[in-house]
């Protein structure tokens, strides 16, 4: 049984289907990117999350985001270490439990559930083919440091945010690029007109996108 409640959607494939695990943003649920699942490929066997923790009233989130006088806003990066490996441990579940391909597994995240999607892929870069990145960054404290010892040119990643996005800065985004560039990661880094969420045009272009690389 996986420790992480989900939803999901069945490939119209029989077997070796093109796995996406799906993975919400801070104080949201498995329903907010699962709402893509029905304008995806039908070969996809999607699946989507739902974060470890609950919050009040409502949502969820995959860690603790604190907002302190002292400190500042700061995040707790040994939650985010614990997600990382449920995320990590959910995919092997995922292709034990279901008909398909451990070898083309894509996640798709938003916000806090890209910032994990990028860490899953860094320390786990063998459970993962591909990486929808929306409106997110990388945490450098949740990835391994010696990041040039591993190989990871067998991975794609889509990445995009919004210019004016009031939550995540698209200057922390833009630092994304030049990152992998020196990963050798095959890559794609794009723009749109607005705030904290995907614009039509963004989700047109990273389902293009996914009919690429699936």
């Amino acid at each position: 049984m996986s420790d992480l409640f989900y939803v999901k959607r069945p490939s119209s494939l029989q077997s070796n289907a093109p796995l996406v695990i799906m993975c919400h943003g801070y104080g949201s649920d498995e329903n907010d990117l699962f709402s893509f699942a029905q304008e995806l490929p039908e070969e996809l066997f999607i699946i989507s999350l739902r974060a470890p923790y609950r919050m009040q009233p409502f949502g969820n989130a995959w860690y603790a985001i604190n907002f302190d006088g002292v400190q500042g806003k700061w995040s707790n990066n040994e939650q985010a270490k614990e997600s990382v490996d449920l995320i990590a441990g959910f995919i092997d579940y995922a292709c034990t439990n279901y008909p398909v391909d451990k070898n083309n597994v894509t996640l798709l995240g938003f916000s806090q559930g890209t910032i994990l999607s990028y860490a899953v892929a860094l320390n786990y870069p063998t459970k993962v083919k591909n990486v929808v990145a929306l409106s997110g960054y990388i945490n450098n404290d949740i990835i391994p440091d010696n990041l040039d010892t591993e190989d990871f040119k067998h991975l794609n990643f889509y990445c995009s945010h919004g210019t004016v996005d009031q939550v995540i800065p698209v200057d922390w985004a833009r630092k994304t690029p030049a990152f992998l560039k020196a990963l050798n990661i095959n890559h794609v880094y794009s723009e749109y007109p607005v705030g904290h969420g995907v614009a039509p045009q963004n989700f047109h272009d990273f389902k293009d996108w996914l009919k690429k690389y699936i």
